[in-house]
């Protein structure tokens, strides 16, 4: 694909830019740029161009057979938001300082998810990056960042994914947060949204309906058309920006299962891979029917809500909603995860749905696990914590057991040092869609036993409220706070070990198998390298036989009795060498 080809403003060789907007059902074209009106060429699959000289910052929109003006749906700035015009963006903004950062192994990854906005935008995270690394972070896992309504989103509702928010700060300003990342060592990985658009501010439907299926429906609408080559070089095209303009070290894509047909995440792999930049780039996957056979086949690692929703069930006995599947035996499904991957491989869920593929082959590391998300907390009604549902021992056994696992993982903003703030779903759209968002959100509760009386639904914060946002945010403590924090000192004291002994030999580990202790308690192994590493943890009520292999004793939480007997809230993690 040539510059010439792509969609959205891009500067030539010569200095000019081409304008290319692909909308198959317009008579006629126009471009707005700084007011003038210019009639756009026609080409023969559908898309209208025009080439022409014009400054970085230059404001502009299309202009659809007359009437209709709307914001370039590739656009790389709208400075004034989802609804002002798109910008001409200044390719030559920022002055990379590590334009030779190589990347770091997909096995030294310790996840930080972090919505950017909660922190106060891209300079406001900069200025967090010192300390994070401190902490033993390695990699930074940016919510989605597309354009969105409003100054306040989840990032979920993007409708110009080629856009970074302006809510957030520049594009210069996001360059300038990865750049030091890069300086200080850290990756930087972006949450993508291919499987839909937000609700507010897509026009594609009016002048490229062929953008979308009509026998497709998704929870968010009609389906885009994955099988369309345009909508193909759309999304693959707007990776590849993320990843070569803003050297971004990987992709998060956001429920791949609602993209139809599969086929295209062969397809977009193997664009980055033969398009891509030269350093190192990690695509994890999002998938609700965990699709083994795409981690063998290429991509880096999937988000395994399996781990998290059977410890979820161990640590609180919440067994409604998506945890319903995880209520008759978590403790053995949890052992599952540890021994193979998913929980789910192809067994029929209680609606009658075939979850999954056998995942047992795979290695530890494609799999990204978590005690906490912003799925996880965002999606209760008040956004809690476990710091706020859970003793603070067995939350210690879950961060432990998160940690010293050969799998990659992932821990939510403010986890490290204990947080307490809730992280609410939080949105900013304008009349009638706030209200109907309002409303959408308390009904989706009123299926649960707790909200099924109106009164108690009505408790639920706003989605929309200011309020609901600012109490979603969780402040980096002081230094001399950070210093003094006891949750924080037992986060990186786990990091350290991961670091001593999993990272090294991570690349060829594999299982021992696992097995169940007793209710809540359970045993797993792994070899790595010339050493086994085993842990046994107690999440149940009574004591268990840990049942160890004699080794070197790595960590020890909680009272573990004669003969290794776990009591309640212990773990007993051990180093067996050759």
């Amino acid at each position: 694909m040539t510059a010439g080809e792509r969609f959205g403003a891009w500067r030539q060789p010569g200095g000019d830019h081409v304008f290319r907007l692909w909308a198959p059902a317009a008579q006629s074209v126009e471009l707005l740029l700084d007011g003038e009106a210019l009639p756009m060429q026609a080409a023969d699959d559908g898309s209208y161009w025009i080439r022409l000289a014009c400054a970085a910052g230059a404001r502009y929109r299309y202009r659809i057979d007359g009437t209709l003006s709307v914001p370039d749906p590739a656009s790389r700035w709208q400075p004034e938001g989802l609804n002002g015009p798109s910008a001409v963006l200044d390719e030559d903004g920022h002055a990379w300082q590590h334009a030779d950062w190589a990347g770091r192994p997909w096995e030294e990854a310790v996840l930080y998810e972090v919505h950017v906005g909660a922190v106060g935008g891209y300079a406001a995270l900069q200025a967090q990056l010192p300390a994070l690394a401190a902490m033993g972070i390695t990699a930074l896992e940016l919510m989605p960042l597309a354009t969105f309504p409003g100054t306040r989103n989840w990032g979920y509702d993007g409708a110009l994914p080629y856009a970074p928010a302006a809510a957030y700060g520049s594009p210069d300003e996001l360059k300038a947060l990865i750049d030091h990342a890069h300086a200080l060592g850290l990756m930087v990985l972006l949450d993508v949204v291919y499987n839909h658009f937000g609700p507010e501010g897509n026009h594609l439907p009016q002048y490229a309906p062929a953008f979308f299926r009509d026998d497709v429906t998704t929870p968010w609408g009609a389906a885009i058309d994955f099988r369309e080559p345009h909508v193909q070089r759309f999304f693959i095209d707007n990776a590849l920006m993320w990843l070569r303009e803003y050297r971004f070290d990987g992709l998060r894509l956001d429920a791949v299962h609602a993209i139809q047909p599969p086929s295209f995440l062969a397809q977009l792999r193997e664009a980055i891979q033969t398009h891509g930049p030269s350093h190192q780039v990690h695509l994890i996957l999002e998938n609700e029917h965990n699709t083994a056979s795409l981690l063998a086949d290429g991509y880096t690692a999937q988000w395994n809500d399996d781990f998290h929703n059977a410890l979820h069930v161990l640590l609180t006995g919440e067994t409604e909603g998506y945890y319903a599947d995880f209520a008759a035996n978590p403790t053995a499904q949890l052992a599952r995860v540890l021994a193979e991957g998913f929980a789910w491989q192809g067994e029929v869920n209680r609606l009658g749905h075939r979850r999954g593929e056998p995942s047992a082959g795979l290695s530890p590391a494609h799999f990204v696990i978590f005690a906490q998300n912003h799925d996880q907390i965002g999606n209760r009604a008040f956004g809690d914590r476990l710091q706020t549902l859970v003793s603070p021992e067995r939350l210690q056994v879950a961060l432990a057991l998160t940690a010293l696992t050969p799998m990659i993982p992932l821990f939510f903003m403010g986890e490290p040092w204990g947080a307490r703030e809730p992280f609410l779903f939080f949105t900013d759209f304008d009349a009638p869609l706030d209200q109907a968002v309002r409303d959408g959100r308390r009904a989706e509760f009123s299926h649960f036993s707790a909200f099924a009386d109106p009164q108690a639904q009505a408790s639920i914060p706003d989605p929309n409220a200011l309020a609901t946002f600012q109490a979603s945010q969780a402040p980096l403590p002081s230094a001399e706070a950070r210093q003094q924090n006891p949750w924080l000192a037992a986060f990186r004291s786990v990091l350290t070990l991961r670091w001593q002994y999993l990272v090294p030999q991570l690349r060829h580990a594999r299982s021992l198998g696992a097995s169940v202790l007793g209710n809540g308690a359970v045993r797993a192994g792994w070899q790595l390298g010339d050493a086994q590493w085993w842990l046994a943890f107690n999440l149940g009520q009574t004591a268990v036989l840990a049942d160890l292999p004699y080794g070197e004793t790595v960590l020890q939480l909680g009272e573990v009795g004669h003969g290794q007997l776990l009591a309640p809230a212990a773990l007993l993690v051990r180093r067996v060498a050759a």
